[in-house]
């Protein structure tokens, strides 16, 4: 029986690319939510009619944080599987719908295009859906570390749309607490 690698030199393999690649993920995810303003302090989000299904703020956080190690370690063991004939379409895969995932507080958050929102997060399920059919052709439990990412992608494609059906005009809301200031 020939073999490329040790079940050792796999675990190894799979080890460095989680060390790099989970940090980079969580990393970005945090830096995109930053950097957009994402979160109860922005004066904007603060303004519009909260849906129902709107869960506590410090939710947000917890869930991001799990959601975004599982993706890393998903990607890890999909990059760590040298040699699986869907290996690259699936690293593609996973890089375009992680765009996706960051633009979305961009659009949302900084653009306040709530309409434009709930198209890019349409497309981010699509892709979503499709890397993790191509992760579980590369690694199955790859695929099924995604299934709870995609799961809150979805509530969350449910509360764009809800907030779009309470805000429709969130894009015109002033929320700057700027002072208006008329000269007579």
């Amino acid at each position: 029986m020939n073999r490329l690698a040790s079940p050792a030199q796999l675990r190894a393999s799979l080890l460095r690319w989680s060390l790099f690649i989970v940090p980079v993920v969580v990393l970005a995810g945090f830096v995109s939510g930053q950097m957009a303003g994402s979160g109860a302090d922005n004066p904007w989000f603060a303004a519009l009619y909260k849906p129902a299904i709107y869960p506590p703020p410090i939710t947000f956080g917890i869930v991001w944080g799990v959601l975004y190690v599982l993706m890393g370690v998903a990607l890890a063991m999909v990059c760590a599987a040298w040699g699986a004939r869907w290996r690259t379409l699936a690293i593609l895969a996973f890089l375009v719908q992680f765009a996706l995932n960051l633009a979305w507080s961009s659009v949302f958050f900084a653009m306040h295009d709530i309409e434009l929102a709930l198209i890019v997060i349409a497309a981010l399920d699509v892709m979503l859906v499709l890397t993790i059919w191509l992760f579980w052709k590369v690694r199955r439990l790859a695929g099924l570390l995604l299934l709870p990412y995609l799961a809150w992608c979805l509530f969350a494609t449910a509360l764009t749309w809800q907030f779009l059906q309470l805000n429709p005009d969130a894009s015109d809301v002033n929320a700057n607490n700027a002072v208006q200031r008329v000269v007579l």
